[in-house]
């Protein structure tokens, strides 16, 4: 597995491309998350020049993971979607906490792969711990995300430092929640 990070502006054509296609397979083709789309892409608001993403490839290049990570100084998808998941805290709002979203670990080369085995795979794992230390080396003290409560389990069964910051809710069919990580 090969891990790519860096900027909107710092990755190819190509892999971006690849990229907004993989998200389009995971989000709204596997998991049927209603999003807007275009062209077999999914992008959003959040996905800007300055969004950072990490992502992971195969041996032959195609994407098999992803995961982008935005700022909370700037607008983000929990901050300004879903702050209902903080119950009644305010959402962070400063550099030193990011947001992680979009995270997805799917390997659509394995005929075994569902969408659930995402959060329990290798790649998922690899690509958590690589998603912290890009955010780390842009100043990144905690993470925030909201996720798909399979996350949960990732995150306690690989030892990661997280917490919820709230209960889960079904929003749109699927049961989420929001999570702080330590980075």
């Amino acid at each position: 597995m090969k891990v790519i990070s860096g900027a909107a502006t710092e990755l190819s054509n190509e892999l971006f491309s690849k990229i907004s296609s993989y998200r389009h397979k995971v989000f709204v083709e596997t998991l049927q998350w209603k999003l807007d789309t275009k062209d077999g892409a999914e992008l959003d608001q959040f996905d800007r020049d300055d969004t950072v993403y990490v992502v992971a490839q195969d041996g032959s290049g195609q994407v098999n993971g992803c995961a982008r990570l935005l700022p909370t100084d700037q607008p983000y998808l929990l901050g300004e979607v879903f702050p209902q998941l903080l119950e009644d805290a305010a959402p962070p709002s400063t550099p030193d906490v990011w947001e992680l979203s979009r995270f997805a670990a799917m390997d659509f080369n394995k005929p075994s792969n569902t969408a659930l085995g995402q959060f329990s795979s290798p790649i998922a794992v690899k690509l958590l711990q690589a998603s912290i230390a890009c955010a780390a080396a842009h100043g990144a003290k905690r993470l925030i995300t909201v996720s798909p409560i399979g996350v949960e389990r990732l995150l306690r069964r690989a030892g990661f430092r997280a917490r919820r910051s709230g209960p889960p809710m079904v929003i749109g069919g699927h049961p989420i929640f929001a999570c702080w990580i330590e980075v």
